[in-house]
């Protein structure tokens, strides 16, 4: 099988780190989205840049060079929910980074009146309580497609479990049983 690679960041730092401004926004999408931290946000603004780049070179390609990597690319984000079915390469290059974010299973549990918020969310996903198509996923970025989120399920063990009396032990009856005569 051989030796696996070293895995790569999957994300590009911003290049001013420490400007106000974007720390501020940064920290308005981290906390509306309920993300752990940067690197979650950091990820998906790369994802971004990487589709509207590709979006990009198809534009400067010949409509006969472009047609099949621009159907695929428009079927992708239209299964996702991104983009609308009828959208063009004009619209990728309107997408933000919102847009994506939007489709993570985390905003779709909190969005969907599930949780009470992002947070609670995430800890609903971790826990193993979202089912998608009876399947349980534990991943909060997990991106959610139209048509998985028809068939999103929050399951609840029942209020007993919940608090962890079925790790406790039966209580032994008070009464002593009677002594053998003898």
């Amino acid at each position: 099988m051989g030796d696996p690679k070293k895995q790569r960041r999957k994300y590009e730092t911003p290049k001013h780190p420490w400007r106000g401004t974007q720390l501020g926004e940064e920290l308005k999408l981290i906390q509306e989205f309920g993300l752990r931290n940067k690197k979650e946000l950091w990820r998906y603004r790369t994802e971004i840049s990487r589709i509207r780049g590709i979006a990009r070179t198809l534009l400067a390609r010949t409509p006969d060079d472009r047609a099949r990597t621009e159907f695929d690319i428009l079927t992708r984000l239209g299964k996702l929910g991104v983009l609308a079915e009828d959208a063009t390469l004009d619209n990728v290059l309107d997408l933000e980074v919102t847009d994506i974010l939007g489709r993570r299973l985390q905003t779709v549990v909190a969005r969907g009146g599930f949780a009470k918020s992002p947070h609670h969310a995430r800890q609903l996903i971790s826990h193993g309580h979202v089912l998608i198509k009876d399947r349980s996923v534990t991943i909060p970025s997990y991106l959610v497609s139209k048509e998985d989120e028809t068939q999103l399920k929050i399951v609840m063990p029942p209020a007993d479990q919940q608090r962890g009396e079925k790790d406790k032990k039966p209580k032994k009856s008070a009464e002593k049983p009677p002594k053998a005569a003898q």
